[in-house]
């Protein structure tokens, strides 16, 4: 008798953590239709900046259990914000489904850690890579979207300004004739720099996973953080130099410069940094591994797949 209810809870359990994203596609679908941009609406930021905080006070609280509480609120309205996002990137990218896709797939994961984080008060089992990766999206995400949100203008459009200028005084050290007007490199052809051709996602995104970590003092964050953002800023201008130059020179087209060879080239340079940081902080490695081994901890959703494959023990 006791099993068959163990067996209920964990589908109740399961079909609770399938319907929570789900329901929130669908709301987010139907507030933001895909000719509707959730950037317009100031209100969809509640839910991003209060689910930060909850996780940044869940990360920092050292009561385990209260902080387990308040990142699983962080995590819910965290991964509503982007439960918001799916269609409106579809259409801004032009139809293509990968960000959209990622996006939608991205709201399930977010969920996910909040079922971990419930699992862990049940368990009293506290993994810390939870911890951690609630304080890395914290500390990226407080940086990255009170920068990107608009908040304070000047430091969004101050940014991009200055890798505008920096990416055509490399061209110009290159002895590419390009000049600057505003945001836009002219060589030939007129190629504007956004806010993501400055490299902040991925910079934030090492700030966060290197400044969450519990275990490494802050010389060695420092250090790590140095070792790899000041090389990922300079390597980003090299990016930005190298498709205004094969555009502008007519050597091949924006979409092969930009999203085939320049994003191939930032992937590459982002898993060469990460081993470098490997090395300088160990403690990252470990983290990682631990948020990849949470599946082997075996609650209900757990048993549940474990069930439906047919790998659970007789």
């Amino acid at each position: 008798m006791k099993r068959k209810e163990t067996a209920s809870n964990d589908y109740i359990v399961f079909f609770i953590f399938l319907l929570v994203p789900t329901i929130m596609l669908i709301v987010g679908y139907f507030l933001f239709p895909c000719s509707s941009s959730p950037a317009e609406h100031p209100l969809v930021y509640i839910p991003l900046f209060l689910g930060l905080v909850f996780l940044g006070f869940g990360f920092l609280l050292k009561e385990k259990n209260m902080g387990s509480k308040l990142k699983i609120s962080g995590w819910v309205l965290f991964s509503f914000f982007w439960a918001l996002l799916p269609c409106f990137l579809y259409t801004s990218e032009g139809g293509d489904i990968f960000n959209a896709a990622v996006c939608i797939i991205g709201v399930y994961i977010l969920i996910y850690m909040a079922y971990h984080e419930w699992l862990s008060i049940k368990t009293d089992k506290y993994p810390s890579c939870l911890n951690w990766i609630a304080g890395g999206t914290f500390l990226a995400g407080i940086i990255y979207f009170t920068i990107d949100s608009g908040i304070f203008p000047e430091l969004k459009n101050g940014l991009i300004k200055i890798v505008a200028a920096h990416s055509t005084w490399l061209l110009n050290r290159l002895g590419v004739p390009a000049t600057l007007e505003g945001h836009y490199i002219i060589y030939g052809k007129s190629i504007e720099i956004i806010f993501a051709c400055t490299a902040i996602q991925a910079m934030v995104l090492f700030i966060g996973m290197i400044g969450a970590l519990s275990k490494v003092n802050l010389k060695r964050k420092v250090f790590a953080i140095a070792i790899t953002v000041i090389p990922m800023y300079f390597l980003n201008l090299v990016r930005n130099a190298s498709v205004v130059f094969l555009v502008g020179g007519n050597i091949t087209s924006f979409n092969i410069a930009h999203n085939v060879l320049s994003k191939a080239g930032a992937l590459i340079t982002l898993i060469a940094l990460l081993f470098l940081t490997f090395k300088i902080v160990p403690e990252l490695y470990d983290e990682i591994l631990c948020i990849f081994d949470l599946p082997k901890r075996k609650g209900p959703v757990e048993n549940f797949f474990a069930k439906f494959l047919g790998k659970t023990k007789k």
